[in-house]
């Protein structure tokens, strides 16, 4: 036995099988749509190819992978359990509601699920980006509990979004407070500013705070915001046309520091 496994990962419909040690490290990738296996060492290439084989379609190339940056290298060093880019939008709220799916029969929709089909939207809408040069992670965990719900980096900088259920329901933004229809305000603003702290500090790079409102009636902002922006999920899409802030290497440098799990054990 070659002690070798398989790993797949989708991302954005496309699929990668990634080879890994025993203790999670990956030693080669197949690529099925380059439909090249890249390896990471020579000295495991027949027991690679012999763990792939039952996967491998057609003929494939075979060799080094072309010139990896530092941050591939890097993702590539992750075990599986601790790179948070396979992570779906709202997945924490799914993997609650898969353990706890609540009474079947209830007389108010369970708020978890709004709140899970407002980050899908949203989330949705930042991984289109990816083609303009842009990362997404979703359900970043911060100690304590928390997490950030969408971590975007790109040519604009980086974004922490958190993403809040509007639908049909007039907004009124009174810094740091928010109104969402009849409901007591909150300071939702004071919160979304507080992620994008810790996310600043665990990246030691600037993070902006984005509260993105998804299906409001209407958006009413009182005052100017201090150091935040409030979008609806129409909106979030115009962050792509935001740049010249950072640059293809150091976004993807970034990106690899923030898919790290361990990178947010202390903030």
């Amino acid at each position: 036995m070659s002690g070798l496994r398989v790993v797949p990962t989708w991302r954005h419909g496309q699929e990668r099988l990634y080879v890994c040690l025993t203790d999670g490290r990956n030693i080669a990738w197949y690529d099925r749509e380059a439909a090249r296996v890249n390896l990471l060492s020579e000295d495991r290439r027949e027991d690679v190819l012999d763990v792939l084989g039952p996967f491998l379609t057609g003929p494939v190339a075979i060799g080094p992978p072309p010139v990896p940056t530092p941050a591939e290298l890097a993702r590539l060093s992750l075990h599986p359990d601790d790179d948070l880019a396979p992570n779906r939008p709202g997945e924490a709220l799914q993997v609650a509601l898969d353990r706890d799916p609540g009474p079947a029969h209830r007389l108010r929709p369970d708020p978890r699920r709004r709140a899970l089909a407002a980050e899908q939207t949203v989330g949705d809408a930042l991984d289109r980006l990816d083609g303009a040069g842009w990362h997404t992670l979703h359900s970043v965990p911060l100690p304590g509990g928390d997490r950030i719900h969408h971590l975007a980096i790109g040519p604009g900088g980086l974004f922490a979004v958190h993403t809040v259920y509007a639908r049909k329901q007039r907004v009124t933004v009174a810094d740091p407070m928010v109104t969402l229809g009849r409901r007591e305000p909150t300071a939702l603003l004071r919160r979304v500013r507080a992620d994008a702290d810790r996310a600043s500090y665990a990246l030691t790079a600037e993070v902006h705070p984005v509260l993105a409102l998804v299906e409001p009636a209407d958006v009413s902002v009182t005052a100017p915001l201090r150091a935040a922006r409030v979008l609806t999920d129409a909106e979030v899409a115009g962050l792509a046309r935001t740049g010249g802030v950072l640059k293809p290497a150091d976004v993807e440098a970034l990106h690899a520091m923030a898919r790290d799990r361990n990178t947010w054990v202390r903030v």
